[in-house]
């Protein structure tokens, strides 16, 4: 029996285990976090009902474990989690020897590959133009999950007794890096800034990660109004789909996607006997459709809209989708409204630029909770915004010292270091009404791992420690 080993008991690592398992696999899953630790992410029931699904499979788990060598000649595969550096000296070795090292991700390419997927990454912006790809998709009566960086693990679509009609995946930088052969029916492109470059060393190399999945896409759709995107624009994709929220004339090339007078409006080359060819344009729905707030949240839909189209899919299916549309979890999520204060949860924003989104789509003063792990990055725009559109700052989390002297450094002193997210929460209602701000905004900025185990449990923090406060509690 051939041997796999997987590294990363999430949700990845789990469904990929168990998609090797129903091959006919021996399967070793393993991570270098304990027991203990691993529970603490997920709650311990859930935890121990995993291991035991796992072992009645006949999947061998092994925690506090790191992957040895030795026996390399035994094992014919190994399939990482999107969390595991591809350059661990670990997965070098293994690659040397002529051990075959693959992502998650390119594990379920390989099962669903007849399937025609649609391949969305990003800096930012990937995760609300997947949710609102999925739906249009699904509005128009296919089957067609969100899966990859969101929704379910693509390993986890891979074991569904009936397979998609359509694959809407979220590809981080991680997951490409690590997927040599996946080449969507559609690539889309949201954003690109600095992002991962501890991971990914240069920006270049970040760069060309992500350009591997649009070229091995055989249409590809790019956010014209990204900067650095429109920069290497038509020199390198030349027969791209371009969008621009600016209007037709800022349109790079002569097909793509473009807001005029309110509406989503295609352009498109048609065949001529007199000349060429013709542009013809075509308005597909109305901006306002979307409840969803930003600027960036227009150039999102854009680009859902657009391959929507590439898809065949007719107007009123994604006109119906985009009404009902209700946005995604901590990216600017809205929580609750105390005292005509809005609570918005923007956990989501792990960068920079994400959080100057962030600020720029929400009506100032902000009391602005920021902090956590901090990454590298030009802060310069984000600082700016903070002191256009923040009454205060506050600091939580390991980044909180080196924040404060970076305010201080721009001339800004209107923030305080308050540590966790329970003293933001319980400090942010009497500073809003000292400010007349009118929201409280978490919109971080970093990382979450130096207090949570990912964005998504530091917004469910926020969202409980708000709900707690301010919708169950009859006077604080």
């Amino acid at each position: 029996m051939s041997k796999a080993h997987v590294i990363g008991f999430g949700k990845s690592g789990v469904a990929a285990a168990r998609l090797l398992r129903k091959e006919g696999w021996e399967v070793v899953l393993s991570d270098s976090a304990n027991a203990h630790i691993l529970a603490s992410r997920n709650t311990s029931e859930n935890f121990l009902h995993q291991q035991q699904e796992l072992a009645t499979l006949g999947i061998t788990v092994k925690l506090g474990y790191s992957l040895d060598l030795n026996d390399f000649d035994l094992l014919q595969l190994i399939v990482v989690s999107p969390g595991v550096p591809w350059d661990i000296p670990l997965l070098v070795k293994a690659r040397e020897l002529g051990i075959e090292t693959i992502g998650e991700m390119e594990l379920a390419w390989r099962h669903l590959q007849t399937i025609p997927w649609v391949g969305i990454t990003g800096t930012n912006g990937k995760t609300t133009t997947t949710a609102l790809t999925a739906a249009i998709f699904q509005a128009a009566g296919f089957n067609a999950p969100a899966c990859g960086n969101i929704g379910l693990a693509a390993c986890e679509v891979a074991l569904l007794p009936k397979h998609p009609d359509w694959i809407i995946a979220e590809f981080s930088s991680y997951q490409i890096e690590s997927s040599n052969t996946v080449a969507p029916r559609i690539g889309v492109w949201t954003t690109f800034t600095p992002d991962h470059l501890a991971r990914h060393k240069t920006l270049e190399n970040y760069y060309n990660i992500k350009a591997k999945l649009l070229r091995q896409s055989q249409l590809q759709v790019f956010n014209g109004d990204d900067a650095y995107l429109s920069k290497i624009g038509a020199s390198q994709w030349n027969n791209a789909y371009w969008t621009s929220v600016k209007g037709k004339e800022h349109l790079i090339g002569e097909k793509g996607f473009y807001i005029e007078d309110g509406w989503v409006v295609e352009t498109r080359l048609i065949a001529s006997l007199n000349v060429a060819s013709l542009q013809e344009d075509e308005r597909i729905v109305e901006v306002s459709a979307l409840r969803m707030v930003g600027e960036h949240n227009q150039q999102n839909l854009l680009m859902s809209v657009a391959a929507a189209r590439l898809a065949g899919i007719e107007k009123d299916a994604i006109s119906q989708a985009i009404r009902e549309f209700p946005g995604v979890p901590h990216r600017l999520e809205h929580i609750c409204t105390w005292k005509n204060i809005d609570f918005i949860n923007d956990s989501k924003a792990t960068n920079y630029d994400a959080a100057e989104v962030g600020l720029a789509s929400v009506q100032g003063p902000v009391i602005l909770i920021a902090g956590g792990e901090a990454k590298a990055g030009d802060d310069t725009a984000w600082l700016a915004k903070i002191k256009a559109k923040a009454a205060v700052v506050l600091l939580i989390g390991s980044a909180a010292e080196s924040f404060a002297k970076r305010l201080e450094e721009v001339g800004y002193d209107s923030y305080e270091i308050v540590e966790t997210m329970e003293n933001a929460v319980k400090r942010s209602p009497s500073l809003a009404l000292t400010h007349q701000a009118s929201v409280v905004l978490l919109s971080p900025a970093c990382a979450s791992f130096d207090q949570y185990p990912n964005f998504e449990a530091r917004g469910d923090d926020f969202r409980a420690l708000c709900v707690s406060r301010f919708l169950n509690a009859k006077d604080r």
